[in-house]
């Protein structure tokens, strides 16, 4: 029975890292969640999956930073935050005509962005 719940626990983490990498595209879909939700179910999983994903070089210095608390370079903070503004915005603005769904997205950038702010700054030495 184990080795069927790592079987789901791996097949939901590669799913979830797809929808992570189209975010990276995608400009309304998330990456960072999806990543560090991939990471979490890869370390009850697969040690082997785990240890490859947290060697990326894109991502993994990005989950071992936020799994140790260390924080979100404030760059990083900035650029994820101008990005979901400027796309939620652009979709209030040009393609949504239901108010209720605008008040729902223009609520949602508000709460994500507060999360980020409230997440502590890495310092990063150059």
């Amino acid at each position: 029975m184990k080795k069927l719940k790592d079987y789901c626990l791996i097949f939901i983490c590669i799913t979830e890292l797809i929808i992570g990498l189209i975010g990276v595209i995608v400009p309304l879909l998330p990456t960072t969640p999806f990543v560090l939700l991939a990471a979490a179910c890869f370390a009850r999983s697969s040690d082997r999956f785990y240890q490859r994903l947290i060697g990326h070089p894109w991502f993994g210095q990005y989950i071992k930073d936020y799994r140790e608390g260390r924080g979100i370079p404030l760059k990083v903070k900035i650029t994820t935050i101008c990005l979901l503004w400027l796309s939620i915005g652009s979709s209030v603005v040009l393609f949504v005509d239901f108010i209720p769904a605008k008040f729902m997205m223009i609520g949602v950038a508000t709460c994500v962005s507060c999360y980020l702010w409230t997440r502590p700054t890495l310092e990063v030495s150059n």
